[in-house]
């Protein structure tokens, strides 16, 4: 019984862990430009796909300001 109870723990476990690492993986782990240009240009309409680009960059890329969680919220509000 001690057995089979550790099991089943152990196999919550690891399908939990792995599926949470499917969602992070497909898409829940982060914006990226192309899902994030039609809020852009809607709120940004005189900046040309460069400069569109380059803001996205600056808040959003490696060293971005805006924390992914965030720029979740402000699509989902779209």
């Amino acid at each position: 019984m001690r057995k089979f109870v550790i099991g089943i723990l152990g196999a919550g476990f690891i399908l939990g862990a792995g599926t949470y690492a499917f969602a992070e993986e497909n898409g829940n782990g982060g914006l990226n430009f192309g899902q994030m240009k039609p809020m852009i240009e809607e709120m940004h309409p005189d900046l040309s796909t460069k400069e569109q680009k380059d803001m996205f960059e600056s808040c959003h890329g490696k060293d971005g300001m805006m924390q992914q969680s965030g720029a979740e919220s402000m699509m989902n509000n779209f």
